[in-house]
């Protein structure tokens, strides 16, 4: 599994966006303090890592890969943090090099302390407004495993909210894969963007 969930048109993000969560009204108790979705630094590889490792849906990189991808695909990922900076949230991607106007979601997870907050929305729409801005975005991929029905919602909400088409298609079958047990990953692309 690559990209799963717990997954704004303005002109261009500065390095830090405020974003004030709401508690949805099924929720009990006060809302999330105001959080701030900006650019991983290395020093935030161990905790993606462990945001992915505690997620319970992804697959668990090396802690060696988070670091790397802070470092050089910081540019095309997002962490959200919250009022002491502590880091409740992230979405990596990268820019696909025969498409450069896609932005591939790789990873998004959010803190199980954080969750139901919009935090995986603030983090997507964030990240796609920055890319767009400094690279120019046309369409969105990620893959999706069958039943994730979280993700599943998040990017058909994404695609509403960005008045894009969502198309999808296996693009690995599980006998691609190198051992047993793994489901089709789904290709779920939207497009065309415009900010």
């Amino acid at each position: 599994m690559t990209a799963h969930a717990e997954l704004a048109h303005y002109r261009k993000t500065p390095p830090s966006t405020p974003f004030a969560p709401t508690s949805p009204s099924t929720r009990t108790g006060p809302s999330a303090p105001t959080t701030r979705i900006d650019r991983p630094r290395p020093g935030d590889g161990r905790l993606l890592w462990r945001l992915a490792r505690d997620s319970g849906t992804l697959d668990l990189n090396s802690a060696y890969s988070y670091l790397l991808w802070c470092r050089d695909f910081a540019g095309t990922s997002a962490v959200a943090r919250d009022a002491s900076g502590r880091a409740v949230g992230f979405v990596s991607g990268y820019l696909r090099p025969e498409s450069p106007g896609t932005l591939l979601v790789w990873q998004i997870a959010v803190d199980e302390s954080v969750r139901g907050l919009g935090i995986a929305r603030a983090l997507l729409d964030g990240l796609s407004a920055r890319v767009a801005a400094e690279h120019g975005l046309s369409s969105l991929e990620t893959t999706i495993s069958p039943g994730n029905l979280a993700s599943e919602r998040l990017f058909a909400s994404y695609a509403t909210r960005h008045g894009a088409t969502l198309t999808r298609e296996v693009l690995f079958a599980p006998e691609e894969f190198p051992d047993r047990g793994y489901a089709p990953e789904v290709l779920h692309r939207i497009g065309p963007l415009h900010f």
